[in-house]
């Protein structure tokens, strides 16, 4: 059963129509949208800082959520895809983003709408991804924009098919 955690008077808040898998834990300060999903081993985790998260956000396998005490807020907008084992780290994330696998986004940066942060790439704190850009490497760096084609076959679809994923679990 998904762990769901109250700290510091603080409990988890939840949309409509979400997923959370059994292995899924989300704890304290966390309001999430509608239509999200948790997956299996995923932390989400609000205990020393405020996490925001939009509608149909899917968290996948392995990531871990979590924010700096007094100092970074995580927020995450509409329609992101946070990869398997990645590392969102009190950041502000907008809409229609995919953040790779393997990948780390540290405290205070800020990914543009419409960007993919690609596999194992590392956005270094304080890093503004302008919208629409495609970040890779360690520490990440603008290799291009993200093309109509990458924007439907990556960031649309996966969105998409994580929120026809989570309804076969409920």
């Amino acid at each position: 059963m998904t762990l769901i955690r109250s700290v510091r008077g603080f409990t988890p808040r939840f949309g409509i129509d979400c997923f959370l898998a059994e292995t899924a834990v989300v704890i304290g300060d966390t309001v999430m949208g509608d239509g999200c999903s948790v997956w299996f081993n995923a932390v989400v985790r609000g205990d020393v800082n405020a996490i925001r998260i939009g509608d149909r956000v899917n968290i996948q396998d392995g990531a871990v959520l979590h924010c700096t005490y007094e100092r970074a807020t995580l927020t995450i907008g509409n329609d992101v895809s946070i990869g398997h084992n990645a590392i969102v780290h009190g950041c502000t994330v907008h809409d229609k983003v995919l953040i790779g696998m393997g990948s780390i986004v540290m405290d205070n940066a800020v990914i543009g709408e419409g960007s993919v942060i690609a596999a194992c790439a590392v956005v270094t704190q304080g890093t503004v991804v302008e919208p629409g850009s495609l970040m890779a490497g360690v520490p990440a760096k603008r290799i291009g924009p993200v093309s109509a084609d990458l924007s439907r076959n990556e960031i649309e679809r996966i969105a998409r098919n994580y929120a026809m994923y989570a309804g076969w679990f409920k």
